[in-house]
């Protein structure tokens, strides 16, 4: 890891403010007590302690043998086997996700990700040192907010003592998470937030720095912009971009990446600067989009912006061939709240049923898993149910920890990890190199394709088609793509 200890830490959100913090003002001393193991005395009481099985031998003589049972009376020698592994201390894990704010679209499955967990945690887990621990899951809402995202972290790690953190949800969650496990030497498993903004954002300067404590398994925008572009030349179009990219973090991320590769691909780049999360009035953009001819539109917005800006945009006479709107599109819930006119928007897919893996906990395929959350919930599928990677991670490294208690047990397990899930496989094992799975030491990439939303024609109002798939041809497309309406 890259000592920074005199550099300020930048606190980010999805809204328009970096904070400088001292580092030294921020960090903790974090002692590490070194493990002591006595060994002596029997072969029945190393075996004990070591939590395997408990063996009891007795002499030739009649002997009274003290067991789990009770007491057993021999006459000869006598080997008493206890059945189970030893009961081992509790473990704790703290998983840090965005129930409320204008990012809860992408919390809306995480507490059925977490009861499946739960579930398959219900008897406890046995561990890398032979004994089965109980496990527990802490949530804590980040409220959509950088800070507030820090400040619960801290909480679970100074007041309920987790031994591990697991987050999910943008660089508004993601990134204030990891700086403060980083700075405490608590372990952390992460998803959904783009790793350039994982790895960069948090202060690297090159591919092959590190963090010690923090981990993320999601596609970048090295993923997402040829993702864009292959489904865009699916469509016949003006190669005029409109890009609508706020002044945060991801927008001010993907101006310059987007604007590169769509001049590189031959677009001309319509940008009309930079503006607030929040904003009432897209007039103005709009209206220059318009002058301009632009056919193509691609941006980073909420939910909630992206609502009023494609309302506006049909308002004011505004026909873009293809609209790809990162986060604002990702979901149902989000396209019912535009309305009709959300029939034709396009998004990347970073989760679907089609996903040809299975679930490392419950052996489901992903088809599966999505039927279970729709018939417990109620509710259409949606592409956070991801977010259970983070729980089969957090079960791997447990399950392979020489102690489960220890966070720096944990961290080896970690680094060791090699594992099918969910999402994918996720292997922190395999070389780093460039424009591969495994870009930066502390990030290994998901895949991603792109999708459109259709008019439902089942039990939903909108279903997500895959349009495009020449970035994963494991999941083949079931639509293809159409110009907006």
């Amino acid at each position: 890891m890259n000592a920074r200890d005199d550099k300020p830490i930048i606190q980010r959100d999805e809204g328009h403010f970096e904070r400088a913090v001292s580092r030294r003002s921020f960090l903790k001393m974090a002692g590490i007590a070194a493990a002591s193991i006595g060994t002596g005395g029997s072969l029945a009481a190393l075996l004990a302690g070591c939590g395997g099985e408990s063996v009891t031998t007795t002499s030739a003589t009649a002997t009274s043998t003290s067991t789990a049972a009770g007491v057993v009376t021999t006459s000869g020698a006598t080997t008493t086997v206890s059945s189970g592994p030893e009961a081992g201390d509790p473990v704790k894990i703290g998983f840090v996700t965005p129930q409320t704010g204008p990012l809860a679209a992408f919390g809306i499955p995480d507490k059925y990700c977490m009861d499946r967990a739960n579930e398959s945690f219900a008897d406890g887990l046995v561990c890398g040192d032979g004994k089965k621990h109980p496990v527990s899951i802490s949530m804590q809402d980040s409220q959509s907010d950088t800070n507030r995202a820090a400040q619960v972290t801290g909480d679970l790690i100074n007041n309920e003592g987790v031994q591990l953190i697991v987050a999910a949800s943008t660089g508004t969650t993601v990134p204030p998470v990891a700086d403060q496990c980083e700075a405490s030497g608590v372990p952390l498993l992460s998803t959904d937030c783009t790793w350039e903004q994982f790895h960069y954002g948090r202060g690297l300067k090159a591919p092959t720095d590190s963090f010690k404590w923090t981990y993320l398994f999601f596609f970048g925008m090295s993923n997402l912009v040829p993702t864009y572009l292959g489904l865009w030349d699916l469509l016949p179009n003006d190669k005029v971009l409109g890009g609508m990219w706020p002044n945060e973090v991801a927008g001010n991320t993907a101006r310059p990446i987007f604007t590169d590769a769509a001049k590189g691909k031959g677009y001309t780049v319509v940008d009309p600067g930079a503006w607030q999360p929040g904003t009432e009035d897209y007039t103005a953009m709009i209206s220059m989009f318009k002058k301009n001819a632009v056919e193509v539109v691609q941006g980073f917005m909420t939910p909630p912006d992206m609502a009023n800006f494609w309302k506006q945009s049909v308002q004011q006479g505004f026909k873009p061939k293809v609209a790809t709107i990162a986060i604002g599109t990702l979901f149902p819930q989000a396209i019912e709240a535009i309305g009709e006119i959300g029939a034709g928007l396009t998004t990347e897919v970073w989760w679907t049923p089609a996903w040809p893996f299975k679930s490392s906990l419950t052996g489901e395929t992903c088809q599966q898993f999505a039927d279970e959350y729709e018939a417990r919930s109620n509710s259409q599928w949606t592409q956070p149910l991801l977010h259970y990677v983070v729980f089969e991670m957090a079960a791997d490294v447990l399950k392979r920890a020489s102690d489960p208690t220890s966070k720096d047990a944990i961290l080896i397990a970690i680094t060791t990890m090699k594992l099918d899930t969910i999402a994918g496989t996720v292997d922190f094992t395999s070389p780093v190199a460039d424009n591969t799975a495994h870009p930066v030491p502390n990030c290994y990439t998901s895949p991603c394709l792109g999708g459109q939303w259709v008019k439902g024609s089942g039990k939903w109002p909108f279903d997500l088609k895959v349009v495009y798939n020449g970035t994963f041809p494991a999941v083949p497309t079931d639509a293809t793509i159409m110009p907006l309406a």
